[in-house]
């Protein structure tokens, strides 16, 4: 008897946009044409929740809120992360779909999954809208899972908040918790997971915790690579990772290593 029954994945970083890059530079636009600078470290932390939960958690940071208080003379307030957000949105439309294409080892992980009868679902910080581009792109490109839940379709509780999982879970007919996989990319993953109480597992080429896309990832020596690829692995399991992997195409493998030892934590 088999003891996965699902796995729900993360959208960029993950599955797609090798290093998770179209947000950052929506970000830090939106964010330049509020008046402020922000670095990629600051755009990235909050990687994975909903963006406008982004914008406020990056206006929270001590720093940024500073920086914000200098230059308009009060404290950021919700107003400012909405029209911050009314900026980030056409930004990130602007070149989602130059972004969409699938992380090396995708196609055959799928393929694993549908021969051993795995339900695939997906979660992700973006909208509905904001999906409509990349799960175009991705079909293209040979990816279609078989279930897709926005904060939109929560009622705006996006990660950390269990609930796009436990959507996944409904609508693929998966009744227990500690037979799903979620896969991600970012520290919010590893929460929504915990959260949901199924099994977290983080993936660190090609992840928003490494930060670089794909050029730049292959253009480092060995010796740099193995060694980002140490860091994220520490930052997943100090986010409250199960299990982490350097690749996806490492995934199979961790499952047929759950299969083997009766799935014991």
């Amino acid at each position: 008897m088999k003891f996965i029954k699902g796995v729900i994945f993360d959208w960029a970083g993950t599955t797609v946009d090798f290093g998770s890059t179209s947000p950052v530079s929506a970000f830090k636009e939106a964010f330049r044409r509020a008046g402020l600078d922000v670095t990629d470290e600051e755009v990235r932390a909050p990687m994975g929740l909903l963006k406008r939960d982004h914008i406020k958690t990056m206006l929270a940071m001590p720093r940024i809120n500073q920086a914000w208080i200098d230059a308009h003379g009060k404290a950021p307030d919700a107003d400012d992360a909405e029209r911050i957000y009314s900026d980030f949105e056409p930004a990130l439309m602007a070149v989602l779909d130059r972004h969409c294409d699938l992380l090396p080892g995708v196609v055959d992980t799928v393929a694993y999954l549908r021969a051993n009868d795995i339900r695939i679902g997906s979660t992700t910080g973006f909208t509905r809208a904001m999906m409509a581009v990349v799960t175009a792109g991705a079909r293209q490109e040979g990816y279609a899972p078989d279930m897709l839940q926005t904060a939109d379709d929560t009622g705006g509780f996006g990660r950390p908040w269990p609930f796009m999982i436990f959507g996944n879970m409904k609508q693929l007919g998966l009744l227990n918790v500690r037979t799903v996989i979620k896969v991600g990319d970012t520290a919010s993953d590893m929460a929504e997971a915990r959260n949901a109480g199924v099994i977290a597992v983080g993936v660190c080429e090609g992840s928003s915790m490494i930060g670089l896309d794909k050029a730049s990832w292959c253009a480092l020596e060995e010796s740099k690579r193995q060694a980002l690829l140490k860091d994220a692995r520490s930052s997943f399991y100090a986010a409250g990772a199960d299990f982490v992997i350097n690749r996806m195409s490492e995934l199979p493998s961790l499952i047929e290593d759950l299969e083997a030892r009766g799935h014991t934590l």
